[in-house]
């Protein structure tokens, strides 16, 4: 039997799996620089002696005026994680505003961070762990859901090596993501395109690799990260609904 440790290190994993990347940008397929709603649903395990599965639900909804809200919702048997990101979207640019996130359940801590975007003001103030925090906006900053949009929305317009400053927790980190291929993968009894990016890490034997699929409006299929004691967490897209 697995220790509670390691339980809570694994359930910990497969909660980031399932928020991570959990949808996609939804851009309109004749003009790249609009977006469209969506609600698209995924799957996901985690497998190394603990079976563990949820599901998560990602939506993108036009608040009028620029302004849309991205959302994820994860429901699983060990906790359940609200996020969202109200942003504003300007010449194929994401631009957070305001970012809330929301975990709890019995085998995690309960926990809520937030950040709010003062661009008028050059300034970020939110809570972290319950510690209230301000710093210094860059240019180009995002969010930890605001960055899974752009980097859909920059593959799908042809970009092949991406970095991105990302304001989380209260330090803003430095993310790396390359395509490293095309591959066929199989979609119940199709075989579809794809084409298969990487997370980029110096020095660590975490890995974490993803699939979009061109012919689905470059849709993020399948999502796998291998962690270094050789742990596999894994999310798949169940069904995905655009507004045409």
């Amino acid at each position: 039997m697995l220790s509670r440790r390691l339980t809570r290190a694994g359930c910990t994993v497969l909660l980031a799996c399932l928020g991570m990347f959990a949808g996609p940008s939804a851009l309109h397929a004749q003009t790249e620089a609009e977006l469209v709603p969506f609600e698209a649903s995924y799957t996901a395990a985690m497998e190394k002696g603990l079976s563990l599965n949820g599901t998560a639900k990602r939506t993108l909804t036009s608040q009028g005026n620029d302004i849309w809200l991205y959302r994820t919702d994860v429901d699983s048997f060990i906790a359940d994680i609200d996020e969202s990101l109200v942003f504003r979207w300007e010449e194929g640019r994401v631009i957070p505003m305001r970012y809330r996130y929301r975990l709890s359940g019995f085998l995690v801590s309960d926990r809520k961070n937030s950040i709010d975007f003062d661009w008028s003001e050059g300034i970020a103030t939110g809570k972290y762990k319950g510690k209230p925090f301000e710093l210094e906006l860059e240019e180009g900053l995002l969010d930890p859901l605001g960055y899974q949009l752009q980097l859909h929305q920059d593959i799908k317009n042809g970009k092949r090596e991406m970095t991105y400053r990302v304001l989380d927790g209260k330090s803003i980190d430095t993310d790396r993501f390359a395509v490293i291929n095309g591959e066929a993968m199989s979609t119940g009894n199709e075989q579809k395109a794809t084409l298969k990016a990487e997370k980029v890490r110096e020095d660590s034997k975490r890995q974490t690799l993803m699939w979009f699929a061109p012919e689905q409006n470059f849709l993020l299929v399948r999502l796998k990260q291998v962690e270094p004691d050789g742990s596999t967490y894994e999310i798949k897209l169940k069904e995905a609904e655009f507004e045409r």
